[in-house]
């Protein structure tokens, strides 16, 4: 008869716990792009998710997982969420993100190293990235030649690129993501109740 109360009791402890854990998805998004990324990671996650653009985002100690996602500016995580980044200590945390720059390329490689570096002092759980369009004007300057320079030249190769982005993200990036989100949550799980 203990051990059937044991078993009980622990079954009672994992269900406590998994009563207890909040999540928060936060974005910051300009184009969409990274919107859209929330938007399908959101179908995945349990329906009393708090989700929210990053301006308007509770404090992240109120959550066992964070989730935060950003567009890509100056090879980091865009000033808005960076900003919100740097508030998380000592939390779950996974983040996405959106760039022009192809998800494998060098440059995603120091995008994906900020954004560790912002949250550090947390337990990065997992990341996302994919290829999103540029904001019209933004390309439109690029194409144009007008921001290039010695460090980011016009090559064609840049030029394909940046008209590759403009397909993204696409539906397999939002499966991609969603994937990936789904992973995380059921390791989050795991870990919690063990």
């Amino acid at each position: 008869m203990k051990e059937v109360k044991c078993i009980n009791r622990r079954l009672r402890i994992m269900k406590m716990k998994n009563n207890m854990s909040r999540f928060l998805l936060t974005y910051s998004s300009v184009t969409g792009n990274t919107r859209q990324v929330a938007d399908a990671i959101h179908q995945i996650l349990p329906e009393d998710t708090t989700f929210c653009p990053v301006s308007e985002a509770p404090p992240p100690e109120d959550f066992d997982l964070v989730m935060i996602g950003f567009w890509t500016y100056r090879a980091g995580p865009d000033p808005a969420a960076a900003r919100y980044m740097e508030t998380v200590r000592n939390r779950n945390v996974a983040f996405f993100g959106t760039l022009a720059a192809y998800p494998d390329s060098d440059h995603a490689r120091r995008v994906i190293a900020k954004a560790e570096t912002l949250l550090s002092g947390n337990r990065i759980l997992d990341f996302f990235l994919c290829q999103g369009r540029l904001a019209p004007e933004r390309l439109a300057k690029r194409l144009g030649g007008e921001q290039a320079d010695e460090r980011h030249p016009m090559t064609e190769a840049r030029r394909l690129r940046l008209l590759e982005a403009e397909k993204h993200p696409d539906a397999r990036d939002l499966a991609l993501a969603r994937e990936r989100f789904q992973m995380i949550l059921e390791h989050y799980r795991r870990e919690a109740n063990s």
